[in-house]
């Protein structure tokens, strides 16, 4: 008779089995540390948020197309504002042409809206912005040119945008249209009106080609938040 072998049985040592376990866990603990310095890493390099100043109220203007427009047409979009008039010769058609600039910098898929307010009524008119607008080749689905009475506008401008305008007397002006020594900031307003940044866009030393990038990543950073 053939002697029938067994096949011997081999038990796993406990030890190896710790072994495993522990080396488990340490490679699941290094992953986990991994990802949490990657999460800490990534917020470094995140904008500090931007400072929440005052909220704008209500207004009721007149737009270029003589439509009125209020605050609710701008809720849920973030904003930029400016304050200038058609007749300025000196930092108004500055301003005009770094709005336009940035009207084509933002992102396709943006809501943002551009805004700009007369500082001169009586005189820019609906039909004096559009004239304005045309001329600088603004895209009027998302840039609006508001006026009103001179009261509406400073309240819009002055006590909620602080954009500061002051009538420059006729013995003072240096030009034909020199009528106001106005504001040459670019404001910012987030999605539920209130005020949070101010960019100066002229000056010694300042050039739009660093400015507008802040605003661009202004404007993304506002549109991010809920």
């Amino acid at each position: 008779m053939l002697n029938k072998s067994k096949t011997p049985v081999t038990n796993t040592p406990p030890s190896f089995v710790r072994t495993l376990s522990v080396g488990g866990a340490l490679l699941f603990g290094m992953l986990g540390l991994c990802a949490l310095l990657a999460i800490i890493e990534a917020r470094k390099h995140e904008p500090a948020p931007l400072p929440m100043n005052s909220r704008v109220a209500d207004f009721a203007l007149t737009n270029q197309a003589g439509q009125v427009t209020t605050l609710a047409d701008l809720t849920n979009h973030v904003w930029v504002a400016d304050i200038i008039f058609t007749r300025c010769a000196s930092s108004c058609p500055i301003m005009t042409r770094e709005m336009k600039q940035l009207s084509v910098a933002i992102p396709a898929g943006s809501q943002c809206k551009l805004v700009s307010l007369t500082t001169n009524p009586e005189y820019d008119s609906p039909a004096i912005l559009t004239q304005y607008a045309a001329f600088y080749k603004a895209d009027t689905t998302r840039w609006m040119f508001l006026t009103g009475t001179k009261q509406e506008v400073a309240a819009l401008a002055g006590d909620n945008l602080k954009l500061g305008s002051v009538p420059i007397p006729p013995a003072e002006r240096k030009e034909a249209f020199d009528f106001f020594i106005h504001s040459t900031l670019f404001v910012i307003v987030d999605k539920h009106a209130n005020l949070r940044e101010a960019f100066e866009t002229t000056g010694d030393n300042l050039h739009w080609e660093d400015v507008q990038p802040r605003i661009l990543a202004a404007i993304k950073q506002l549109e991010s938040e809920p």
